[in-house]
Order: C-alpha cells, then sequence, then structure tokens
C-alpha cells in the first residue's frame, strides 16, 4: 500500500466531509421545496411575489453597501468594519435634509400648508440623495486619513482591529449627536410608506411600493455608473493598477494614496445612498441603523466573491431574496431571517471561500 502523506489524508477527509455536508443539505432543500410547493403548499403566488420583491429592494440597499466593502478590500485586502456606520451617517444626512424641508412653506392658492417637500418632491429627493452621500463619502475619507492611513505597511491584523475600532467609536459618536431614539424617516407625500401600484397575481393584489421602485432603480442606475466608472474612466484604471499591485503603480506615476482615498470617498457615497434608500423605505433611523445592514452587505460581499464589484452586486440580490424568501421555505420563524443569511456566509465560506464570481488570490496579494 502506497504511503500517503498526512496532509494528503487531511484533505481527502475535509473533501468528503463537504461532501456530505452539500447532499445533506442539498436533500433537505429539495424536499422543503417538495413539501411547500406540492405535498403542503402553505402559501400561494401571492405571497411568494410579496417575498420576492421585498427580498429584491432589501437586495438592492446590501448590494450597494456590500461593493463598498468590495471596493476597499479589493484596494487595502482589509475588511472595513465600519462600513455600515458610515451608512448611518448618510442616512441621518437624508433625515435631516427632509425634517428641513419639511418646515419651509412654499404655499400656493390651493393649499396655502403646502412645504417644499411635498411641493417639490423630486427636488427635495434629490438633495436627500446628494446630502446622504456627502456626509457619507466626508466619513468615508477621514476614517481612511485617520483610521487606516498611519497603519499602512502594519501586519493585516492591526487595521482590521482599528477599524472595529472606528466603527465603536462612530456608533457612539452617533448616539451622542443623534440621541437614542429611532426616528421616523419623513417621506414626501408622493412616497408615501406602503403606498404603490396594484398588481393583481391569483385571487390577491400584491403592492409594488413607490418606495420600493425608487430604491431598485436608483441602486441599479448607481451600480452601473460605479462599473462604468472603473472601467472606463482614467480613475478606474488607476483603482485596478492599484489593485494589481502597488509598487508597480508608484512606478507608473500613480498618485496611489489619491487613489485611495477616492476609493473610500466613493464606498461611504455609495454606503450613504443605501443610508437614504433604507430610511426613505423602512423608516427608521438611529444611531446603530449601520450595524445588521453592514454586516449583512459584508456576508453579500463574501457571497458576490470578495474584491469583484459584479460579485457583490449579485451577492447583495440575491441575499436579499434568500433572505426573504428562506424562513417560508424552510418552515421557519421569520424572525429567524438573520440565521439564514448567516448560515449562507458559513456555508460559502466551507464550500466556495472565493464567493460566487470571486478569483482564486496569488499569495502575493493573500
Amino acid at each position: 500500500m502506497p504511503n500517503v502523506p498526512p496532509t494528503a489524508r487531511r484533505v481527502t477527509t475535509y473533501k468528503i466531509i463537504q461532501g456530505i455536508i452539500g447532499v445533506v443539505f442539498s436533500a433537505y432543500l429539495i424536499w422543503r421545496l417538495l413539501v411547500i410547493t406540492i405535498l403542503n403548499p402553505t402559501y400561494g403566488p401571492d405571497t411568494w411575489a410579496r417575498f420576492a420583491i421585498a427580498g429584491l429592494v432589501l437586495g438592492s440597499v446590501y448590494a450597494l453597501i456590500a461593493v463598498g466593502y468590495t471596493l476597499v478590500y479589493g484596494i487595502l485586502r482589509m475588511i472595513n468594519f465600519a462600513h455600515g456606520d458610515i451608512m448611518m451617517i448618510g442616512a441621518f444626512g437624508g433625515y435631516f435634509v427632509f425634517e428641513a424641508l419639511k418646515n419651509v412653506p412654499a404655499p400656493t392658492p390651493a393649499d396655502p400648508n403646502l412645504t417644499f417637500l411635498n411641493a417639490h418632491p423630486t427636488l427635495s429627493v434629490i438633495a436627500a440623495f446628494l446630502v446622504g452621500m456627502f456626509v457619507a463619502a466626508l466619513g468615508g475619507y477621514f476614517l481612511e486619513k485617520i483610521a487606516y492611513r498611519p497603519l499602512r505597511g502594519a501586519p493585516r491584523l492591526v487595521p482590521l482591529i482599528s477599524a472595529i475600532g472606528a466603527s465603536i467609536f462612530l456608533e457612539n459618536a452617533g448616539q451622542l449627536m443623534f440621541g437614542t431614539q429611532r426616528r421616523d424617516y419623513f417621506n414626501p407625500a408622493v412616497l408615501t410608506r406602503g403606498e404603490g401600484w396594484g398588481i393583481p397575481i391569483g385571487e390577491s393584489t400584491v403592492i409594488l411600493t413607490y418606495t420600493g421602485v425608487l430604491t431598485v432603480i436608483v441602486s441599479t442606475v448607481i451600480m452601473i455608473l460605479l462599473y462604468a466608472l472603473v472601467m472606463r474612466t482614467r480613475l478606474g484604471r488607476a483603482m485596478r493598477a492599484v489593485s494589481e499591485n502597488k509598487q508597480v503603480a508608484t512606478l507608473m506615476g500613480i498618485n496611489v494614496d489619491g487613489v485611495i482615498s477616492n476609493t473610500f470617498i466613493i464606498g461611504g457615497a455609495l454606503a450613504g445612498a443605501a443610508g437614504v434608500m433604507w430610511g426613505i423605505h423602512l423608516g427608521l433611523v438611529y444611531y446603530f441603523v449601520g450595524f445588521i445592514p453592514g454586516i449583512k452587505a459584508f456576508t453579500a460581499a463574501v457571497l458576490g466573491g470578495i474584491g469583484n464589484i459584479p460579485g457583490a452586486m449579485l451577492g447583495g440580490m440575491f441575499l436579499g431574496i434568500v433572505e426573504s424568501v428562506g424562513p417560508a421555505m424552510l418552515g421557519i420563524n421569520f424572525q429567524l431571517k438573520d440565521v439564514i443569511a448567516f448560515g449562507i456566509l458559513v456555508l460559502v465560506l466551507i464550500f466556495r471561500p472565493t464567493g460566487i464570481m470571486g478569483e482564486v488570490l496569488t499569495e502575493e496579494k493573500v
């Protein structure tokens, strides 16, 4: 019998365990699909459509935040755990714009009590997004300057600890500045939450909310613009060059520090837009609002292949839909939807650590 190295035996055993877990999990999913669709259908097509729409809207927000994670990882090979808190800053930026505009009178003969917020809803929403993205981008810029740049060249664990510390700092700063109470996002009347277009499905009507449609459209447009920026512009080429090799990029005349700063600004702006969307669609903001979406977006980035922009977009959308549809499909309480998200993270790390569209990193990049 030939001698098999211990390392090879461990790899073979690991592969066998992976295979067994994969077969058991796949069999369980198939069995659950049979139960809910044929043997004991609990929900009608209208309910599944509601789940899918809710997941798509949520996934649009996750995708924007996940792209910020993946941009920073692609450039610095670090996880910016404060990214969710940058989203919180953007959400509050949009919140205060709406609060200010709803107190600006814009009376008309037909409605003497009309405010600027309802008289000019399009301008108000654009202003909320611009302010939210600006303050979040500013937060991302100073975060890199203060918390990460002094640690450039340090062991990888050091900036990771700094990221966790920055996250805690931003949450506490938000608590001091904005208080602990949850605040209602006061939307323009045309974006009243829960209202929208009715779509008849089966014997029921599914509401396609205005806020949900706005979220998906804005998110899609921003992601297309970002992809064009990265693939078609001088800054995008510089970002890709820095991502490949910082030393070579420096020799080619690229300002590496400037590219890194711009990356944090872009990532912060994306998180700010996601924060405003979160407020407009879900209606509540508070100092801790960015924590769970930030962790979910990190999961989405890993799922899609961290460092890969299209992968982060795909991972965000996929995670939102699975999180919305998953509890009904698996027959568990909807309050346990977070278990599904983090279960997916564990499964991805076990079966495909590079994610759906991730690359196999060279030893130098790792």
